[in-house]
């Protein structure tokens, strides 16, 4: 990952936008909009139905394989089931699946048709369906998470890395609870999402690598294998790790439910700070407020009936999709609860984890191409500097009041955070109706027995009283700390 310059895109071909556009397939005769609206093109070797019976094949061949190093087929054996894995396609196990009400030796019956008659009693020897397809899936959502999404996140976190330098010293506003609160800086705001958001990918890559297979057959004690092997949870390991996996210390019929809970979690929260990022650029483009704005087409259309409208679309979409993909962790936590050694209550549901992907992937992209154009190598945000410091200006007489609080507290006086309160509220009360009185007036007005205090403080820490717009603190410091500690981390992805 190293060398990478800012809204160069990982695994994307140069100078191609990151784009869903082209992803959508021809046919509109499909009912989740996650086909017709939001997929990503590069997905569908790891998540799709084809995809997915390719990795099943994967895990047939493996197992094939690993039969023969085990002596108890040959490799010419061997060699014939893992090619004629490589020729199964959906449609006809699915064709199969209508015949026999069974999907996975639909699977099997398919890979037999393909093979000789001395292969066939090999194909699926000692494997239970879920032998396969939880092995198959903690495969596909790994190469998927580890080839897609986690690179598609490391060029959102530079571009994030990119707007927080280059703002790093314009002040701004704070907000707390939707009201002026103190200055900080653009960059500061960007920073702290460069943090959160640095944070969930290496918790999504974590909990990635942590996605593990299992051969242990029907009930999970290797019945079937040790009628075959000497040594069973030998012949799991070494089968798993020709995959690249990891086998469980214990399963039964399926595998434990909790890596995949714990993924799904990664993908949600790391959601979920895409869509706080979202909501908060969303607000600075009220109309109140116009401190930033999305990039509009000249062709675009903002709305069906008010010609002038020029709507925060991308924003909203990412918390719109945010807020459909939260409850499917209600659905994960309630996958984990099977009977016994199995049940088929997670058959269907567990089914939709691969949308869940999907999903998130489609709003890493979208947030990547509101921020930032490949083509020009600039940003799409429109930062508004002008708007900015007149928003800030609105409240210079106010924003004041915390320094001269602290201040005054400082050269003894007894209660200065009530003085100041009462100060500021008379400001905002137009008890003075001269136009030209700032705090210190204020204060003077409210109690003329704080003079002698306000001559104690040196004139180089009044001057944030003075121009408040001084007074963000370690703002630029944390700025450079954070996208500097971020961008070495990134250097070892």
């Amino acid at each position: 990952m190293k060398n990478k310059k800012a809204g160069e895109q990982i695994g994307e071909p140069a100078g191609r936008e990151m784009s869903n556009q082209a992803t959508r397939p021809d046919s509109f005769d499909l009912f989740s909009p996650t086909d017709f609206r939001y997929s990503v093109k590069e997905l569908l070797p790891y998540l799709s139905e084809e995809a997915s019976i390719s990795y099943q094949c994967k895990v047939e061949a493996a197992l094939a394989r690993q039969l023969a190093k085990s002596g108890v087929c040959s490799d010419a054996i061997a060699s014939e089931i893992e090619e004629a894995s490589k020729k199964i396609r959906a449609r006809d196990v699915y064709e199969e699946e209508k015949r026999i009400k069974h999907e996975t030796r639909a699977l099997v019956n398919v890979i037999r048709n393909k093979v000789s008659d001395s292969a066939k009693p090999f194909v699926h020897l000692a494997a239970t369906s879920f032998d396969i397809i939880d092995t198959a899936n903690a495969l596909r959502y790994r190469d998927a998470l580890l080839r897609v999404v986690i690179p598609d996140l490391l060029t959102l976190e530079r571009h994030l890395i990119g707007l927080s330098r280059k703002y790093a010293d314009v002040p701004q506003i704070g907000r707390t609870h939707g009201q002026h609160a103190e200055p900080i800086t653009f960059g500061f705001f960007i920073a702290l999402y460069v943090s959160r958001l640095g944070e969930r990918i290496l918790a999504l890559k974590e909990a990635t690598r942590n996605l593990r297979g299992k051969f242990s057959g029907a009930v999970g004690v290797y019945g079937p294998l040790s009628l075959i092997v000497n040594d069973p949870e030998r012949f799991e390991s070494d089968l798993l790790r020709s995959l690249g996996l990891e086998p469980f210390e214990i399963s039964t019929q399926i595998a434990q439910p909790e890596p995949l809970v714990d993924l799904g979690h990664a993908i949600v929260s790391a959601m979920g700070v895409l869509a706080n990022l979202s909501r908060d650029l969303r607000n600075l483009q009220r109309t109140e407020i116009s401190e930033v704005s999305e990039e509009f087409s000249s062709e675009q259309v903002g709305s069906s009936t008010m010609p002038q409208k020029r709507n925060p679309v991308n924003f909203e979409n990412v918390e719109s999709l945010w807020k459909k993909s939260l409850p499917q962790m209600i659905t994960l936590y309630l996958d984990q609860v099977s009977e016994h050694q199995r049940d088929l209550t997670n058959s269907a549901s567990e089914r939709y984890f691969p949308e869940l992907i999907v999903i998130f992937d489609s709003v890493v992209r979208r947030l990547c191409r509101a921020l930032w154009s490949d083509q020009t190598k600039s940003f799409r945000l429109v930062i508004d500097r002008t708007q900015i410091e007149r928003n800030l200006a609105r409240s210079s007489k106010l924003i004041a009041a915390e320094p001269l609080y602290i201040l005054l507290s400082l050269a003894g006086y007894p209660d200065a955070h009530e003085l100041l309160r009462r100060a500021a509220q008379s400001i905002r009360s137009g008890e003075k109706e001269e136009e030209e009185i700032d705090l210190i007036e204020a204060v003077r007005s409210k109690d003329p027995s704080s003079e002698k205090y306000l001559r104690s403080i040196p004139s180089e820490k009044l001057q944030f009283v003075r121009n408040p717009t001084l007074y963000t603190g370690i703002a630029s410091k944390k700025v450079d700390e954070v996208v500097k500690h971020w961008e070495k981390i990134l250097e070892s992805q």
